[in-house]
């Protein structure tokens, strides 16, 4: 059961990684000219991994707890699937947002 517990948790960081890789792909492919392309594709991860940092990673110097946290891992972690959804991947999408979820439960579940 460990060794579950130990990959549930390299899929969520597998997801972090995924969820500023897909803010990207969808700031450079929704936005209009090459200086907005430039500013969402590189800003919109960017603020995403500064708030992450912040306030959610385990080490975040201002860790957030209970509903609060929870509101932002699903800011985070549900705001990718819409991006992939609007850029038109709605399969990609729908796994993305599926594996999410059942992250989510899993690591709330296991208390990890």
């Amino acid at each position: 059961m460990e060794a579950i517990k130990m990959i549930n948790l390299g899929v969520r960081f597998l997801l972090e990684i995924l969820a500023l890789v897909i803010f990207g792909y969808w700031g450079f492919r929704i936005s209009q000219g090459t200086m907005m392309k430039i500013g969402l594709g590189i800003g919109t991860p960017l603020l995403a991994a500064v708030v992450w940092g912040m306030f959610g990673s385990p080490k975040a110097p201002y860790l957030l707890s209970g509903i609060p946290f929870l509101l932002l891992e699903i800011i985070i972690f549900g705001l990718p699937a819409i991006a992939l959804y609007f850029t038109g991947k709605h399969g990609l999408a729908f796994i993305y947002g599926l594996i999410t979820i059942i992250n989510l439960v899993l690591l709330k579940v296991w208390k990890q």
